[in-house]
């Protein structure tokens, strides 16, 4: 007889059930397995149809959206970015692949630096998150750190408020439970193995 009876396992840890599950993707319908970010499909104002154009179609005038870029109403400039959070015990960061917006003229360096991932000032750039995180973001605007980074990497995404609960958890990092609950909000709880 075991602990937990009669050939029974315990019960997996947060961190084991992030380690071992399986979740299904909303937009390649296939299963992944940690280390699984959450992503945004567009900025939060952005009120199109949801279809992506190619980046090399790139419109600066009305509304634009394609994987990495967006433009709206050809006076608000936002990229594609990453916020990462280190998850305690656990290997790997959680990532949120979101949106900031960026000034024209960072936009213009970004854009012009994308194919090649040579960026002739490396920031970082200010902007503003354009997307809610849970209960992390609320209605107010965050302002964040923008950094490109090279080799058509995503730019990361650094909160600006240090006092602000996503900038301490950027900081300290967050429990396996707070991703399993981050997840459970956006999608569905993990299929364990």
């Amino acid at each position: 007889m075991t602990l937990f009876g009669w050939g029974k396992k315990p019960p997996l840890t947060p961190a084991q059930q992030l380690q071992s599950g399986r979740w299904r993707c909303a937009k390649c319908s296939e299963e992944h397995g940690w280390p699984v970010d959450l992503a945004a499909h567009a900025p939060d104002p952005w009120r199109g149809d949801g279809q992506y154009e190619h980046n090399g179609a790139l419109r600066y005038d009305g509304d634009f959206l394609s994987e990495d870029f967006c433009v709206l109403d050809g006076k608000y400039f936002m990229v594609r970015a990453v916020l990462r959070i280190p998850v305690k015990d656990v290997a790997d960061d959680f990532g949120f692949g979101c949106w900031s917006t960026l000034s024209r003229e960072n936009f213009d360096k970004y854009v012009h630096g994308f194919d090649n991932g040579e960026y002739p000032d490396w920031g970082p750039w200010s902007g503003w998150l354009c997307n809610q995180l849970a209960d992390y973001v609320g209605d107010d605007p965050l302002a964040v750190w923008v950094e490109p980074r090279p080799e058509r990497k995503r730019p990361l995404l650094w909160v600006m408020d240090d006092d602000h609960p996503l900038a301490i958890a950027q900081e300290n990092g967050i429990t396996a439970e707070r991703v399993l609950e981050l997840f459970a909000y956006y999608c569905s709880n993990p299929r364990t193995r």
